[in-house]
C-alpha cells in the first residue's frame, strides 16, 4: 500500500472519494495515466499496489461513493494496462462482480460500467471469468432500478459478442450453471436466458443441440409464462432446435422423450401442443434410439387424443397412429409388457376416444405378438372383463373383439363366458341395457353355437333360480330375433333330421327349463310340435302367473314376424300338423281373453284352412272352424308324428332322432317344481319378515298397562310366563 500511496498523489485519492462525479472522473483519469507509466516502466508490482489500494481502500468501503470511485479507478487502471491487463485479472474483476450486489443501486450502476470498459480492453481474456459475469447479469437483468437493468443491458450485449468471436469459451462448464438458472420464474431473467441460448447457438462452433437435454424443460416452462413475449422468444427458440433435430444425423432422442412426456401433461395448452408436436416428430425421426422409450411416449399420447383442443387432438391421433404402425421387434428392446401397462391404466381413462385407442393397442399386439401377450394376461384380463361394463357401446364392441381373440384358447373362453354369467347376475342391468349387444357381438365374433352352448353349460347348474330364469329369457329372446343367429335358428329348425341340431337342442333343452316360455319357443323353433304341446299341457296354476303371462305376449307377438313365416305357412296344412295346432290352441287358452295377444293368436287361427281334412273330419266338427274338435278326433289306425305327418307307426313315441322326449319332459317338470319349492320358500319368507314388522310395530304402539279383556280369547301371538296373565 504504501508503494501505491507513493506513486498516486493524495489529492487524487481525495477527489476519487468525492460525492461529484466529475472529480471522480478526473482522479480516474489520473489514475489511468499512472498506472500506463508503470505498465510502459514495467513496474507490475506498483501496478499490483495500486489495484490492491483501489480494492481494499474503495471497492470494499463502508462509504457508497468511495466504492463509486473504487469502481471508476479499477476500469481505469484497466485502460492503462491495455495488453498487459489479462494478468492483473484476477485482481480487478471479482471486486467489481462483487459490486453487482450492492445495496447502492448507483454502486451496482458503476459497477456494470466498470466491468463494460475493462471487457472493451481485455476482450477474449475476459472469458475465463465468463460463468461469474453470467450469473451476476443474470442477477442484474431483473434489478429492482431501471438504470441498473439499462446498463446490465449494454454490459451483456459486449459479453455476447466478445463470447461469439473468442475460441476460448467452454459449453461445458457453462450448461451446469445454465441447467440451474432455468428453473427461475422472473420473466426479465427468463428473457435474459433465452437470449443467450439463441446466440450461443447461432455460433457454429458451439453444440447446443448436444446439450439441449439439459435446458429442454426449462425452455418447455416458459411456454406458460404469463407475458406474451417470453412464450414467443421460448416458442422460437425451441422450433429452432426442432429444426436442427430434424437436420442432425446425431441426436439423443431418449433423454428429450423423457422431458416430452411429462410436458404432454401440463395444464398449458400451448405447452401441451409444443410437447405433442415434438413428440410426432420423434417418432418420425428417432428409429430405433425411441424403441425403449414408446411405452412412456403412449401413456403422454392417449390422453392427449380426447383433449379439449382440437389441434391437440389432430397431432396426438396422427403420432398414435404412426407410433402403432411401427412394428417393433421385443428383441429390439420393445416392451409389451410396459405398452399393456399404459393400455390397461388408460382403460380407466374418462374419456371414450383416449379408452377406445388403448383397446385398440392391445388389439394390435395381441395380433402381432400373441404369445408374448398371453403372458401378461393375467395384469390385464380383469381389467378387460370390468371394460364390459363401460358406458360407450363402441368401448364394449371393441372389447368384446379383444376377448375374442384371447377366447381364441378354450381356457379363456370359458374363463370370459363365466365372468359375463357372474357379471349379469351380479348386475342386472347391464344385462337389460347391454346384454343383446354383448351377446350378439360374442356369437359373431365366436361362433354362435359355441358361445350358447357354453352359456347353457353354466346356467343349468346355476344356483340362483330367478337369475338362471331371467337370463334364460334373455338368451331366449335373442335367439328368436337375433340377425346374427339366424344360422343357429336354422339348425335347430332341422332337430327333428339333423344330428347336430339335436345335440344344440338337447344342449340348450337343459338350461332353457329355468322357463317355461323360453322351452315352448324352443320347441315351436326346433319344430318339435307334439312336445311343446306336451310342455302345454303340464304346467300348473303356480306356472301360470304374471311373469309367464307377459312373456307369453312376447311369444304370440314374436309368431307374426318373418322369423316364424315357415310356422305360419305349416298352419296350411293343419292335418299334417295337427300339434302345432294343438300346441297353439294350448296357448290360446292360457291367455286372458281380454289381452291383445289372445286377440291377435285367435284371428290367427282363424285364418286356419279347412280344406286338408277328409269328409269324415268335417262331419265330426260341431260348428263352422273344423279345429275345435279335431285335435281329439283323428281317424281310426292313424298316428302322428312329432311333426305331424300322419299314417306311420308311432310305436316308440317318446323317441326320435335319439331324442328322448319323455326324458325331457321330465326334466323340464322336475326344474319347474324346484322354481315352485325356491318362489314357495321367498313367499313364507317374505310373509315372516313381514309380520314380524307388525308385530314390532304393535308392541311398539301398545301402552304400557292394559286392563284384561276376558271376554277376548286369547291370541296365539301372545306366550304366558310364570305368574303372568294371558292377555
Amino acid at each position: 500500500m504504501a508503494d501505491a500511496l507513493s506513486v498516486i498523489p493524495a489529492s487524487v485519492l481525495r477527489n476519487l472519494s468525492d460525492k461529484l462525479y466529475e472529480k471522480r472522473k478526473n482522479a480516474a483519469l489520473d489514475i489511468e495515466g499512472i498506472v500506463k507509466q508503470l505498465a510502459a516502466a514495467g513496474d507490475h508490482d506498483k501496478i499490483t499496489a495500486v489495484i490492491n489500494l483501489l480494492t481494499t481502500e474503495f471497492t470494499y468501503s463502508p462509504q457508497a461513493n468511495h466504492r463509486k470511485g473504487g469502481l471508476i479507478g479499477l476500469a481505469a487502471a484497466t485502460v492503462g494496462l491495455t495488453s498487459e491487463a489479462a494478468q492483473h485479472l484476477e485482481q480487478i474483476v471479482p471486486p467489481v462482480l462483487n459490486s453487482f450486489s450492492d445495496q447502492d443501486s448507483r454502486v451496482r450502476y458503476y459497477a456494470c460500467e466498470a466491468l463494460y470498459n475493462i471487457a472493451k480492453v481485455v476482450r477474449g481474456d475476459f472469458i475465463v471469468f465468463f460463468n461469474q459475469i453470467f450469473d451476476a447479469l443474470c442477477k442484474l437483468s431483473a434489478d429492482s432500478d431501471a438504470n441498473v437493468q439499462s446498463a446490465a443491458h449494454l454490459l451483456d450485449r459486449l459479453v455476447k459478442d466478445i463470447v461469439t468471436e473468442s475460441d476460448q469459451f467452454s459449453i461445458e462448464e457453462f450448461i451446469p450453471l445454465l441447467r440451474e438458472r432455468m428453473n427461475v420464474l422472473n420473466p426479465y431473467v427468463r428473457q435474459f436466458l433465452v437470449g443467450w441460448i439463441t446466440v450461443l447457438d447461432s455460433v457454429p462452433d458451439i453444440d447446443m443441440l448436444g446439450f439441449l437435454p439439459d435446458f429442454l424443460d426449462g425452455l418447455f416452462n416458459m411456454l406458460s409464462d404469463s407475458s406474451h413475449e417470453i412464450r414467443q422468444q421460448a416458442d422460437s427458440a425451441l422450433s429452432e432446435f426442432l429444426q436442427e433435430i430434424k437436420n442432425s444425423p446425431s441426436v439423443d432422442y431418449g433423454r428429450m422423450a423423457e422431458i416430452l412426456v411429462q410436458r404432454a401433461s401440463s395444464p398449458d395448452e400451448f405447452t401441451r401442443l409444443t410437447a405433442i408436436t415434438w413428440i410426432n416428430e420423434f417418432v418420425k425421426l428417432g428409429g430405433d434410439q425411441l424403441v425403449p422409450y414408446y411405452a412412456d411416449i403412449l401413456g403422454a399420447i392417449l390422453p392427449c387424443i380426447s383433449d379439449k383442443e382440437e389441434k391437440i387432438r389432430v397431432v396426438a391421433r396422427e403420432t398414435n397412429d404412426e407410433l402403432r404402425a411401427i412394428k417393433a421387434d421385443p428383441a429390439e428392446g420393445f416392451d409389451i409388457g410396459s405398452i399393456l401397462s399404459i393400455a390397461r391404466s388408460e382403460l380407466s381413462s374418462e374419456w371414450e376416444a383416449t379408452r377406445i385407442e388403448a383397446l385398440h393397442w392391445i388389439s394390435t399386439l395381441l395380433n402381432r405378438h400373441r404369445p408374448e401377450v398371453l403372458t401378461y394376461l393375467d395384469d390385464i384380463f380383469d381389467t378387460l372383463l370390468k371394460a364390459l361394463s363401460d358406458s360407450s357401446d363402441e368401448v364394449v364392441l371393441l372389447v368384446l373383439e379383444v376377448h375374442a381373440c384371447i377366447a381364441k384358447d378354450p381356457q379363456h373362453f370359458r374363463e370370459l363366458v363365466v365372468f359375463l354369467v357372474n357379471k349379469f347376475r351380479v348386475d342386472n342391468s347391464l344385462l337389460k341395457k347391454r346384454g343383446a349387444l354383448i351377446i350378439r357381438q360374442l356369437c359373431v365374433l365366436l361362433d354362435a353355437e359355441r358361445v350358447y352352448r357354453e352359456l347353457s353349460t353354466i346356467l343349468e347348474g346355476e344356483a340362483d333360480l330367478d337369475f338362471a330364469c331371467i337370463m334364460v329369457q334373455a338368451l331366449n329372446l335373442i335367439l328368436l330375433t337375433a340377425s346374427e343367429l339366424s344360422g343357429l335358428r336354422d339348425l335347430l329348425k332341422q332337430s327333428l333330421v339333423n344330428p347336430s341340431g339335436k345335440d344344440l337342442f338337447v344342449c340348450l333343452y337343459a338350461s332353457w327349463c329355468h322357463s317355461p316360455m323360453a322351452i315352448i319357443s324352443l320347441c315351436l323353433l326346433a319344430q318339435t310340435y307334439q312336445h311343446a304341446s306336451s310342455v302345454i299341457q303340464s304346467l300348473v296354476e303356480e306356472d301360470i302367473n304374471v311373469k309367464f303371462l307377459v312373456q307369453l305376449d312376447k311369444l304370440i307377438r314374436l309368431l307374426e314376424t318373418p322369423i316364424f313365416a315357415y310356422l305360419r305357412l305349416q298352419l296350411l296344412e293343419p292335418g299334417r300338423y295337427i300339434w302345432l295346432l294343438k300346441a297353439l290352441y294350448g296357448l290360446l287358452m292360457l291367455l286372458p281373453q281380454q289381452s291383445a295377444a289372445f286377440k291377435i293368436l285367435r284371428t290367427r287361427l282363424k285364418a286356419v284352412p279347412s280344406y286338408s281334412f277328409n269328409s269324415e273330419q268335417l262331419k265330426r266338427t260341431s260348428s263352422g272352424n273344423p279345429h275345435s274338435q279335431m285335435l281329439n278326433r283323428m281317424p281310426s289306425g292313424q298316428q302322428i308324428t312329432e311333426d305331424g305327418d300322419l299314417n306311420q307307426d308311432f310305436s316308440n313315441l317318446s323317441l326320435q332322432n335319439g331324442i328322448n322326449f319323455a326324458s325331457t319332459l321330465q326334466l323340464f317338470e322336475h326344474m319347474q317344481r324346484q322354481h315352485r319349492m325356491h318362489s314357495k320358500s321367498q313367499s313364507i319368507s317374505r310373509n315372516s319378515s313381514i309380520s314380524q314388522s307388525q308385530l314390532q310395530r304393535l308392541d311398539e304402539t301398545r301402552p304400557t298397562s292394559q286392563v284384561p279383556d276376558v271376554s277376548r280369547p286369547p291370541s296365539r301371538s301372545t306366550r304366558r310366563g310364570p305368574g303372568q296373565l294371558q292377555l
